[in-house]
């Protein structure tokens, strides 16, 4: 159900404010030297895309979302929350937010150029990018020549990829995802075809087979040749490896191994979205899961996606604070799958309010991510002398610290008491 919204066919009639700080993001996208959240059916929607970038993220994908689902939507505006919603017959299709647009790609899974461009321009307004999908192996995407099916059609896939850049307007960046194929020969040969489209400006690369599935190792040394051509054939054209990276840690050795740009994070971060972080994890109960359900339910996200990837997060006994109890895992879990509503979780995560107060935390975050940006490309240009003359950006609220107590657990008492889940 759609709560609050009110129908918005472009952005100027829209009764939400601008924040009073505006986040911007330089055109074109930049897609290198970061660590990224990977598009996930179910799992990158809204709420899980603020909360990794408020833990690191530097770009997020959103799900695939069929080309023809998007095109009848109609576009509403939640006044209260700012949410955006394109929906149809009052079942939201895709959601997004005004303080995630700068860092957001919209993945489109089609297989006709002129629907491909109709979904582009649909939601053009409210993403920084758009992203091909030519990697999902799933039945429900291939059965309509869409996801990996592409690769095997060349053609399709790039005149696919040229009426989406000829659709939306160029700060628009458009990207590319797809899989390795059988040889390194006919991989390279797909590739090159991609990029002599000039259509695209990053290529992410889920480094396992159309056939391969998550049980078998993703194999990045096979990245390395393809990065080397890309470099070749387009200097300017950003390399992502996909595939097992479990952390920003991890994600800088994949860089060093491959010479690729950028390393997109997936299933790690449906377990614990705080894995774009510098350091450890945060808990998953104390921290993750609070934020997550009560950001969920300002926005009103749907209670059953909500509750799939609050069934997924987990975090190390390493990360729990003192005093949790190991008893209180089998009993969150005991509740939440009986759970029907946010309500039904309220008692173990202290409350199911203070969404409010958690997208203002990620909004924190990222003016301070972008104004440290902004003083390093100042000292870039005229050198550190203009250190002391350059903005200092505003201290985030921190990345890794408990939510307040008032909003959070008791961990001494009752069955508020949790452990890492």
């Amino acid at each position: 159900m759609i709560r609050r919204a009110s129908s918005s066919p472009s952005p100027s009639s829209s009764p939400v404010q601008p924040p009073s700080k505006r986040l911007k993001l330089e055109p074109p996208l930049n897609y290198k030297n970061g660590v990224v959240l990977a598009p996930m059916v179910r799992s990158s929607t809204l709420p899980s895309r603020l909360l990794a970038l408020r833990y690191g993220a530097d770009l997020v994908w959103g799900p695939e979302t069929v080309d023809k689902a998007i095109i009848g939507c109609e576009r509403a505006v939640d006044p209260k929350t700012g949410v955006i919603s394109y929906h149809r017959e009052g079942r939201p299709i895709f959601t997004c937010h005004p303080v995630e647009k700068p860092y957001l790609i919209y993945q489109v899974g089609s297989a006709n150029p002129e629907l491909a461009a109709q979904a582009a321009s649909k939601v053009a307004q409210d993403v920084s990018g758009i992203d091909l999908n030519c990697g999902c192996p799933k039945p429900f995407s291939t059965s309509g020549r869409m996801g990996a099916a592409l690769l095997s059609t060349p053609d399709l896939l790039c005149d696919i990829l040229k009426a989406i850049r000829a659709a939306v307007p160029p700060q628009v960046s458009v990207s590319v995802k797809i899989r390795l194929l059988p040889t390194e020969e006919e991989t390279l040969a797909l590739v090159r075809k991609i990029v002599e489209t000039k259509a695209v400006r990053a290529l992410t690369v889920h480094c396992r087979t159309r056939n391969m599935r998550m049980k078998e190792a993703a194999m990045p040394e096979k990245l390395a040749p393809i990065v080397k051509l890309c470099r070749e054939l387009d200097p300017e054209l950003a390399v992502l490896q996909n595939g097992d990276c479990v952390d920003r840690a991890a994600a800088m050795g994949v860089r060093k191994l491959t010479g690729c740009d950028s390393v997109m994070i997936a299933t790690a971060a449906e377990s614990n979205l705080s894995c774009f972080l510098d350091g450890p994890v945060v808990d998953a109960a104390t921290e993750l899961i609070p934020r997550y359900t009560r950001l969920a339910y300002y926005f009103d996200n749907s209670w059953g996606n909500s509750k799939h990837c609050l069934s997924q997060f987990k975090s190390p006994p390493a990360v729990a604070p003192p005093g949790a109890k190991k008893s209180a895992k089998k009993e969150f879990r005991a509740t939440l799958a009986s759970a029907k509503t946010y309500a039904d979780l309220s008692e173990f995560i202290g409350g199911i309010e203070g969404g409010e107060g958690v997208l203002k935390e990620v909004e924190q975050v990222l003016v301070a991510r972008e104004q440290t940006k902004d003083v390093s490309r100042l000292l870039e240009v005229v050198g550190t002398n203009a250190q002391e003359a350059a903005p200092v950006a505003e201290e985030p609220p921190s990345l890794s610290a408990p939510i307040p107590p008032a909003a959070g657990l008791q961990l001494e008492t009752g069955a508020a008491s949790l452990v890492s889940v």
